[in-house]
Protein backbone atom coordinates (compact mmCIF):
# COMPACT_ATOMS: atom_id res chain seq x y z
CA UNK A 1 0.00 0.00 0.00
CA UNK A 2 0.70 3.67 -1.06
CA UNK A 3 -0.38 7.18 0.69
CA UNK A 4 0.96 10.61 0.32
CA UNK A 5 0.77 11.34 4.11
CA UNK A 6 0.51 8.39 6.70
CA UNK A 7 -0.15 9.88 10.00
CA UNK A 8 0.88 7.33 13.55
CA UNK A 9 -1.84 7.79 16.56
CA UNK A 10 -5.37 8.98 16.13
CA UNK A 11 -5.36 11.70 18.87
CA UNK A 12 -6.23 15.34 18.68
CA UNK A 13 -3.12 16.01 16.47
CA UNK A 14 -3.45 13.04 14.37
CA UNK A 15 -7.30 14.05 14.05
CA UNK A 16 -6.49 17.27 13.37
CA UNK A 17 -3.61 16.82 10.54
CA UNK A 18 -6.46 14.77 8.74
CA UNK A 19 -8.81 17.18 9.00
CA UNK A 20 -7.40 19.90 7.59
CA UNK A 21 -5.72 17.64 4.35
CA UNK A 22 -9.85 16.45 3.92
CA UNK A 23 -10.67 20.04 3.94
CA UNK A 24 -7.78 20.80 1.71
CA UNK A 25 -9.55 18.61 -0.78
CA UNK A 26 -6.90 15.41 -0.52
CA UNK A 27 -8.02 12.19 0.27
CA UNK A 28 -4.40 10.32 0.05
CA UNK A 29 -4.09 9.97 3.63
CA UNK A 30 -4.35 7.42 6.57
CA UNK A 31 -4.05 7.28 10.42
CA UNK A 32 -2.47 4.11 12.08
CA UNK A 33 -3.56 3.92 15.72
CA UNK A 34 -2.48 0.88 17.73
CA UNK A 35 -5.65 1.49 20.52
CA UNK A 36 -9.00 0.37 19.31
CA UNK A 37 -10.28 4.08 20.39
CA UNK A 38 -9.51 7.03 18.81
CA UNK A 39 -8.83 10.31 20.77
CA UNK A 40 -5.44 9.01 22.33
CA UNK A 41 -5.64 10.93 26.10
CA UNK A 42 -8.53 12.33 25.06
CA UNK A 43 -10.61 9.44 24.94
CA UNK A 44 -13.32 8.15 27.68
CA UNK A 45 -14.80 4.69 28.77
CA UNK A 46 -17.85 3.62 30.44
CA UNK A 47 -17.61 0.71 33.26
CA UNK A 48 -19.73 -1.54 33.70
CA UNK A 49 -21.56 0.59 36.59
CA UNK A 50 -22.46 3.01 33.96
CA UNK A 51 -20.01 5.70 34.81
CA UNK A 52 -17.76 7.65 32.24
CA UNK A 53 -14.36 8.44 32.68
CA UNK A 54 -12.03 10.34 31.27
CA UNK A 55 -7.98 9.90 31.49
CA UNK A 56 -7.66 12.97 33.35
CA UNK A 57 -9.47 16.10 34.54
CA UNK A 58 -9.88 17.51 30.67
CA UNK A 59 -11.62 20.82 29.70
CA UNK A 60 -12.26 22.39 26.60
CA UNK A 61 -11.28 25.92 26.11
CA UNK A 62 -9.44 27.56 23.03
CA UNK A 63 -7.09 29.66 21.64
CA UNK A 64 -8.28 29.09 18.27
CA UNK A 65 -11.33 30.01 16.20
CA UNK A 66 -10.63 27.42 13.42
CA UNK A 67 -10.33 25.30 16.76
CA UNK A 68 -14.05 26.29 18.11
CA UNK A 69 -15.62 26.12 14.52
CA UNK A 70 -14.84 22.35 14.87
CA UNK A 71 -15.31 21.78 18.48
CA UNK A 72 -18.99 23.11 17.51
CA UNK A 73 -19.79 21.47 14.41
CA UNK A 74 -18.49 17.89 16.56
CA UNK A 75 -21.23 17.93 19.35
CA UNK A 76 -23.56 20.94 17.97
CA UNK A 77 -25.37 23.75 19.60
CA UNK A 78 -27.15 20.98 22.33
CA UNK A 79 -24.01 18.94 22.52
CA UNK A 80 -22.31 21.28 25.15
CA UNK A 81 -22.81 22.47 28.85
CA UNK A 82 -20.84 25.91 29.68
CA UNK A 83 -19.19 26.12 33.27
CA UNK A 84 -17.64 28.62 35.42
CA UNK A 85 -14.79 27.15 36.69
CA UNK A 86 -14.67 27.00 40.61
CA UNK A 87 -11.27 25.08 41.83
CA UNK A 88 -10.26 24.85 45.20
CA UNK A 89 -7.00 23.74 47.10
CA UNK A 90 -7.39 21.54 50.14
CA UNK A 91 -4.80 22.09 52.80
CA UNK A 92 -4.73 22.87 56.40
CA UNK A 93 -7.97 21.19 56.95
CA UNK A 94 -10.20 23.81 54.73
CA UNK A 95 -10.43 24.66 50.98
CA UNK A 96 -8.65 28.22 49.63
CA UNK A 97 -10.24 29.24 46.28
CA UNK A 98 -7.78 29.07 43.58
CA UNK A 99 -5.68 30.47 42.72
CA UNK A 100 -4.23 30.08 46.17
CA UNK A 101 -1.39 32.79 46.35
CA UNK A 102 -4.05 35.37 45.58
CA UNK A 103 -6.44 33.86 48.75
CA UNK A 104 -4.18 32.97 51.30
CA UNK A 105 -6.72 34.90 53.68
CA UNK A 106 -8.21 31.38 54.10
CA UNK A 107 -5.12 30.15 56.03
CA UNK A 108 -4.40 29.36 59.77
CA UNK A 109 -2.65 33.04 60.60
CA UNK A 110 0.31 31.67 61.04
CA UNK A 111 0.67 30.00 57.54
CA UNK A 112 -0.81 33.38 56.31
CA UNK A 113 1.66 35.34 58.10
CA UNK A 114 4.34 33.17 56.85
CA UNK A 115 2.84 33.45 53.03
CA UNK A 116 3.29 37.23 53.40
CA UNK A 117 6.58 37.33 54.91
CA UNK A 118 7.82 35.62 51.99
CA UNK A 119 6.42 38.10 49.94
CA UNK A 120 7.44 41.30 51.56
CA UNK A 121 10.94 39.68 51.56
CA UNK A 122 11.56 39.06 48.13
CA UNK A 123 9.87 42.45 47.02
CA UNK A 124 12.38 44.13 48.30
CA UNK A 125 15.29 42.37 46.51
CA UNK A 126 16.65 42.41 43.33
CA UNK A 127 15.62 40.93 40.62
CA UNK A 128 17.66 37.43 39.73
CA UNK A 129 17.48 35.43 36.73
CA UNK A 130 16.69 32.25 38.17
CA UNK A 131 18.20 29.11 36.84
CA UNK A 132 15.34 26.04 37.08
CA UNK A 133 11.66 25.93 38.38
CA UNK A 134 12.38 25.99 41.84
CA UNK A 135 14.65 29.19 41.85
CA UNK A 136 12.11 30.89 40.16
CA UNK A 137 8.98 29.96 42.28
CA UNK A 138 11.13 31.04 45.29
CA UNK A 139 11.52 34.84 43.45
CA UNK A 140 8.06 35.14 42.55
CA UNK A 141 6.30 33.90 45.29
CA UNK A 142 8.64 33.67 47.83
CA UNK A 143 10.02 31.26 50.95
CA UNK A 144 6.21 30.93 52.45
CA UNK A 145 4.04 30.27 49.30
CA UNK A 146 6.77 28.02 47.69
CA UNK A 147 7.14 25.91 51.05
CA UNK A 148 3.11 25.30 51.80
CA UNK A 149 1.77 25.29 48.58
CA UNK A 150 4.13 25.52 45.49
CA UNK A 151 6.76 23.11 46.10
CA UNK A 152 4.87 20.00 47.64
CA UNK A 153 1.93 20.75 45.14
CA UNK A 154 4.62 20.96 41.77
CA UNK A 155 6.27 17.78 42.98
CA UNK A 156 2.61 15.69 43.10
CA UNK A 157 2.27 16.79 39.66
CA UNK A 158 4.89 16.36 37.55
CA UNK A 159 6.55 13.55 39.99
CA UNK A 160 10.38 15.19 39.76
CA UNK A 161 11.31 18.02 41.91
CA UNK A 162 10.98 21.28 40.54
CA UNK A 163 15.02 22.09 40.45
CA UNK A 164 15.03 19.66 37.38
CA UNK A 165 12.27 21.71 35.15
CA UNK A 166 12.90 24.70 33.17
CA UNK A 167 10.68 27.21 33.80
CA UNK A 168 10.28 28.49 30.24
CA UNK A 169 7.09 26.89 30.06
CA UNK A 170 5.16 29.10 32.70
CA UNK A 171 3.21 31.51 30.21
CA UNK A 172 -0.47 31.27 31.14
CA UNK A 173 -0.06 28.12 33.13
CA UNK A 174 0.90 29.54 36.28
CA UNK A 175 -0.69 33.20 38.15
CA UNK A 176 1.98 35.35 39.59
CA UNK A 177 1.69 37.36 42.57
CA UNK A 178 1.02 40.69 42.70
CA UNK A 179 1.46 42.10 46.40
CA UNK A 180 -0.76 44.70 46.44
CA UNK A 181 -3.52 42.31 45.23
CA UNK A 182 -2.79 39.81 47.59
CA UNK A 183 -2.37 42.57 50.48
CA UNK A 184 -6.02 43.70 49.52
CA UNK A 185 -7.48 40.55 49.11
CA UNK A 186 -6.47 40.50 53.13
CA UNK A 187 -7.25 43.20 54.49
CA UNK A 188 -10.67 43.42 53.19
CA UNK A 189 -11.64 39.83 52.70
CA UNK A 190 -11.83 39.08 49.18
CA UNK A 191 -12.05 36.67 47.04
CA UNK A 192 -10.08 36.18 43.94
CA UNK A 193 -10.88 33.41 41.96
CA UNK A 194 -11.09 34.87 38.05
CA UNK A 195 -7.41 34.11 36.86
CA UNK A 196 -6.50 31.92 34.05
CA UNK A 197 -7.75 31.08 30.66
CA UNK A 198 -10.05 28.14 31.87
CA UNK A 199 -11.87 30.49 34.19
CA UNK A 200 -15.12 29.60 31.89
CA UNK A 201 -15.37 26.38 29.87
CA UNK A 202 -17.56 24.00 28.04
CA UNK A 203 -17.68 20.29 28.30
CA UNK A 204 -19.71 16.93 26.42
CA UNK A 205 -23.05 16.83 27.77
CA UNK A 206 -23.17 12.72 26.57
CA UNK A 207 -20.43 10.44 26.60
CA UNK A 208 -17.55 12.72 28.16
CA UNK A 209 -14.62 14.33 26.13
CA UNK A 210 -13.75 11.31 24.08
CA UNK A 211 -17.59 12.38 22.42
CA UNK A 212 -15.72 14.92 20.83
CA UNK A 213 -13.11 13.26 19.06
CA UNK A 214 -15.54 9.86 18.14
CA UNK A 215 -17.42 12.63 16.16
CA UNK A 216 -14.50 14.37 14.73
CA UNK A 217 -12.86 11.16 13.87
CA UNK A 218 -16.35 9.98 11.63
CA UNK A 219 -15.50 13.65 9.54
CA UNK A 220 -12.01 12.62 9.03
CA UNK A 221 -13.32 9.21 7.73
CA UNK A 222 -13.67 5.53 7.94
CA UNK A 223 -11.85 2.49 8.79
CA UNK A 224 -9.94 2.94 5.14
CA UNK A 225 -8.60 6.66 7.09
CA UNK A 226 -8.16 5.68 10.32
CA UNK A 227 -7.52 1.64 10.85
CA UNK A 228 -7.61 1.00 14.99
CA UNK A 229 -5.30 -2.22 16.60
CA UNK A 230 -2.74 -1.36 14.16
CA UNK A 231 0.71 -1.23 16.02
CA UNK A 232 3.60 0.72 13.59
CA UNK A 233 7.04 -1.12 14.62
CA UNK A 234 9.37 -0.09 12.54
CA UNK A 235 9.95 3.15 10.27
CA UNK A 236 12.58 2.89 7.24
CA UNK A 237 12.85 6.87 5.57
CA UNK A 238 15.43 5.61 3.18
CA UNK A 239 12.34 3.13 1.56
CA UNK A 240 9.50 6.01 2.96
CA UNK A 241 7.91 3.10 4.53
CA UNK A 242 6.74 2.28 8.02
CA UNK A 243 6.23 -1.44 8.64
CA UNK A 244 3.09 -2.56 11.18
CA UNK A 245 3.15 -5.44 13.61
CA UNK A 246 1.07 -7.75 11.15
CA UNK A 247 3.77 -7.64 8.97
CA UNK A 248 2.46 -5.35 5.94
CA UNK A 249 3.51 -2.23 4.97
CA UNK A 250 3.16 1.43 3.84
CA UNK A 251 4.64 3.70 1.80
CA UNK A 252 4.80 7.37 2.74
CA UNK A 253 5.74 10.53 1.08
CA UNK A 254 5.16 12.63 4.23
CA UNK A 255 5.03 10.78 7.90
CA UNK A 256 3.42 12.63 10.37
CA UNK A 257 4.28 10.98 14.39
CA UNK A 258 2.23 11.90 17.37
CA UNK A 259 3.66 8.94 19.46
CA UNK A 260 6.44 10.07 22.10
CA UNK A 261 9.35 11.34 20.41
CA UNK A 262 11.44 9.26 22.47
CA UNK A 263 9.78 5.94 21.17
CA UNK A 264 9.56 7.52 17.66
CA UNK A 265 13.57 7.70 17.43
CA UNK A 266 13.91 3.82 18.38
CA UNK A 267 11.83 3.21 15.30
CA UNK A 268 13.63 4.97 13.01
CA UNK A 269 15.86 2.80 11.30
CA UNK A 270 19.43 3.78 10.90
CA UNK A 271 18.46 6.72 12.96
CA UNK A 272 21.60 8.07 14.43
CA UNK A 273 22.43 6.55 18.00
CA UNK A 274 23.71 9.78 19.37
CA UNK A 275 20.47 10.77 18.86
CA UNK A 276 18.02 8.07 20.53
CA UNK A 277 20.49 7.89 23.26
CA UNK A 278 19.47 12.19 23.83
CA UNK A 279 15.77 11.74 22.87
CA UNK A 280 15.88 8.55 25.93
CA UNK A 281 17.00 11.55 28.16
CA UNK A 282 13.19 13.81 28.00
CA UNK A 283 11.38 13.06 31.08
CA UNK A 284 7.60 12.61 31.49
CA UNK A 285 5.68 10.93 34.45
CA UNK A 286 2.94 8.70 34.19
CA UNK A 287 -0.62 9.32 35.29
CA UNK A 288 -2.79 6.83 37.23
CA UNK A 289 -6.64 8.01 37.38
CA UNK A 290 -9.20 6.77 39.94
CA UNK A 291 -12.65 7.30 39.00
CA UNK A 292 -14.95 6.41 42.43
CA UNK A 293 -18.83 6.53 41.42
CA UNK A 294 -20.86 7.18 45.23
CA UNK A 295 -24.68 6.73 45.59
CA UNK A 296 -26.48 10.01 46.70
CA UNK A 297 -26.51 13.17 44.88
CA UNK A 298 -23.59 15.57 44.83
CA UNK A 299 -22.92 16.87 48.78
CA UNK A 300 -23.23 20.56 49.52
CA UNK A 301 -19.63 21.04 49.74
CA UNK A 302 -18.95 20.14 46.31
CA UNK A 303 -22.08 20.86 44.74
CA UNK A 304 -20.51 23.52 42.92
CA UNK A 305 -16.77 22.77 43.01
CA UNK A 306 -14.88 21.73 39.68
CA UNK A 307 -11.49 20.33 40.42
CA UNK A 308 -9.90 20.82 43.80
CA UNK A 309 -5.46 20.46 44.11
CA UNK A 310 -4.23 18.87 47.23
CA UNK A 311 -0.45 19.36 47.75
CA UNK A 312 -0.33 17.42 51.18
CA UNK A 313 1.03 13.82 52.03
CA UNK A 314 -2.62 12.94 53.01
CA UNK A 315 -3.53 11.78 49.77
CA UNK A 316 -1.93 10.24 46.84
CA UNK A 317 -3.59 12.64 44.28
CA UNK A 318 -2.60 16.15 43.12
CA UNK A 319 -6.40 16.72 41.67
CA UNK A 320 -9.77 15.89 42.15
CA UNK A 321 -12.42 16.54 39.61
CA UNK A 322 -16.39 16.20 40.50
CA UNK A 323 -16.87 14.64 37.34
CA UNK A 324 -20.73 14.39 37.59
CA UNK A 325 -20.83 18.63 37.93
CA UNK A 326 -19.46 18.22 34.55
CA UNK A 327 -22.46 16.66 32.95
CA UNK A 328 -24.98 14.95 35.02
CA UNK A 329 -24.91 12.37 31.93
CA UNK A 330 -21.44 11.10 33.38
CA UNK A 331 -23.19 8.98 35.77
CA UNK A 332 -26.04 6.26 35.52
CA UNK A 333 -28.79 8.56 37.55
CA UNK A 334 -27.65 11.93 38.85
CA UNK A 335 -30.74 11.80 41.17
CA UNK A 336 -29.42 8.78 42.85
CA UNK A 337 -25.28 9.06 41.95
CA UNK A 338 -22.40 11.32 41.74
CA UNK A 339 -18.57 10.83 40.85
CA UNK A 340 -15.36 12.05 41.32
CA UNK A 341 -12.04 11.04 39.46
CA UNK A 342 -8.68 11.54 40.93
CA UNK A 343 -5.44 12.02 39.50
CA UNK A 344 -1.78 10.49 40.87
CA UNK A 345 1.49 11.27 39.11
CA UNK A 346 4.03 8.29 38.90
CA UNK A 347 7.88 8.41 37.57
CA UNK A 348 10.92 6.59 39.33
CA UNK A 349 11.19 9.42 42.07
CA UNK A 350 7.57 9.28 42.68
CA UNK A 351 6.81 5.21 42.33
CA UNK A 352 3.40 4.00 42.73
CA UNK A 353 1.86 0.64 43.57
CA UNK A 354 -0.86 -0.39 40.78
CA UNK A 355 -1.99 -3.40 43.88
CA UNK A 356 -2.75 -0.33 46.07
CA UNK A 357 -3.51 2.72 44.65
CA UNK A 358 -7.33 2.82 44.41
CA UNK A 359 -7.82 1.86 47.99
CA UNK A 360 -4.87 4.51 48.83
CA UNK A 361 -7.15 6.92 46.79
CA UNK A 362 -9.99 6.03 48.66
CA UNK A 363 -8.19 6.56 52.27
CA UNK A 364 -7.08 9.85 50.66
CA UNK A 365 -10.64 10.73 49.71
CA UNK A 366 -11.39 10.17 53.01
CA UNK A 367 -8.41 11.84 54.64
CA UNK A 368 -9.67 15.16 52.90
CA UNK A 369 -13.36 15.29 53.31
CA UNK A 370 -13.77 14.57 49.69
CA UNK A 371 -16.28 11.37 50.78
CA UNK A 372 -17.58 10.38 54.41
CA UNK A 373 -17.70 6.79 54.29
CA UNK A 374 -16.47 3.88 51.57
CA UNK A 375 -20.44 2.59 52.38
CA UNK A 376 -21.25 5.31 49.74
CA UNK A 377 -18.91 3.95 46.36
CA UNK A 378 -20.76 1.80 44.07
CA UNK A 379 -18.13 1.77 41.61
CA UNK A 380 -14.02 1.63 41.29
CA UNK A 381 -12.37 2.69 38.03
CA UNK A 382 -8.70 2.61 37.34
CA UNK A 383 -6.21 3.59 33.99
CA UNK A 384 -2.86 4.19 34.04
CA UNK A 385 -1.96 6.24 31.46
CA UNK A 386 2.22 5.65 30.95
CA UNK A 387 3.00 8.55 29.48
CA UNK A 388 0.93 11.71 30.90
CA UNK A 389 2.85 14.54 31.09
CA UNK A 390 6.16 15.81 28.87
CA UNK A 391 8.22 17.03 31.87
CA UNK A 392 9.68 20.66 31.20
CA UNK A 393 12.78 19.37 31.81
CA UNK A 394 16.12 21.65 32.09
CA UNK A 395 17.26 19.61 28.86
CA UNK A 396 14.22 19.16 26.88
CA UNK A 397 14.78 22.27 25.08
CA UNK A 398 18.15 21.36 23.75
CA UNK A 399 16.87 17.56 23.18
CA UNK A 400 14.15 18.47 20.74
CA UNK A 401 16.34 21.25 18.70
CA UNK A 402 18.98 18.49 17.97
CA UNK A 403 16.82 15.47 16.95
CA UNK A 404 13.79 17.30 15.71
CA UNK A 405 15.80 18.84 12.50
CA UNK A 406 17.91 15.61 11.95
CA UNK A 407 14.26 13.51 11.64
CA UNK A 408 12.67 16.62 9.48
CA UNK A 409 15.37 15.68 6.76
CA UNK A 410 14.13 12.35 6.41
CA UNK A 411 10.30 13.75 5.60
CA UNK A 412 9.23 12.65 9.40
CA UNK A 413 7.40 15.31 11.12
CA UNK A 414 7.11 14.64 15.46
CA UNK A 415 3.93 16.71 16.70
CA UNK A 416 1.47 16.47 19.47
CA UNK A 417 1.67 16.08 23.64
CA UNK A 418 4.28 13.80 23.21
CA UNK A 419 5.28 14.34 19.62
CA UNK A 420 6.62 17.80 20.00
CA UNK A 421 7.31 17.44 24.13
CA UNK A 422 6.19 21.16 24.84
CA UNK A 423 3.73 20.50 27.68
CA UNK A 424 3.22 24.61 27.05
CA UNK A 425 1.14 23.38 23.75
CA UNK A 426 -0.23 19.88 24.47
CA UNK A 427 -4.14 20.91 25.14
CA UNK A 428 -6.23 19.66 22.78
CA UNK A 429 -6.59 23.14 21.16
CA UNK A 430 -3.09 23.03 21.05
CA UNK A 431 -2.44 19.65 20.11
CA UNK A 432 -5.00 19.69 17.27
CA UNK A 433 -3.92 22.69 15.93
CA UNK A 434 -0.39 21.64 15.59
CA UNK A 435 -2.39 18.84 13.29
CA UNK A 436 -3.98 20.92 11.70
CA UNK A 437 -0.75 23.67 10.75
CA UNK A 438 0.98 20.70 10.38
CA UNK A 439 -0.77 19.58 7.38
CA UNK A 440 -0.96 23.42 5.78
CA UNK A 441 2.83 23.43 5.88
CA UNK A 442 2.85 19.73 3.98
CA UNK A 443 1.09 21.26 1.74
CA UNK A 444 1.27 24.65 0.89
CA UNK A 445 5.28 25.35 2.97
CA UNK A 446 2.78 27.89 5.66
CA UNK A 447 4.83 28.09 8.32
CA UNK A 448 3.51 26.49 11.61
CA UNK A 449 2.63 29.35 14.47
CA UNK A 450 1.39 26.38 17.40
CA UNK A 451 4.45 24.23 17.35
CA UNK A 452 8.06 25.41 17.62
CA UNK A 453 11.42 23.77 17.87
CA UNK A 454 12.40 24.96 21.17
CA UNK A 455 10.39 26.29 23.78
CA UNK A 456 12.26 29.81 23.75
CA UNK A 457 15.40 30.31 21.65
Amino acid sequence: MKKRFVIIGAGPTGIGAAYRLKEQGISDYIILEKENWEGGLATSFLDEKGFTWDIGGHVQFSHYPYFDRVMDEALGEDGWLNHERESWVWMKGRFVPYPFQNNIRYLPLEAMWNCLKGLLKINNLPAAKPSNFKEWIFSIFGEGIAEEFMLPYNFKVWAHDPSELNYKWIGERVSVVDLTRVLQNVIFQKDDVAWGPNNTFRFPKYGGTGAIWKSVAKKVGGKDKICLNTEVIGVEPAQKRVRLRDGSDIEYEYLLSTIPLNLLTRLVKDFCPDLVKKASNLVYSSSNIVGIGLKGTTPPHLATKCWMYFPENDCPFYRVTVFSNYSPFNVPDASKYFSVMTETSESRQKPVDPSRIVEETVEGLLNTKIINSEHEIVSKWYYRAPYGYPVPSLARDEIIKTVMPELEKQNIFSRGRFGAWLYEVSNQDHSFMQGVEWADFALSAKPETTFKIAAAP
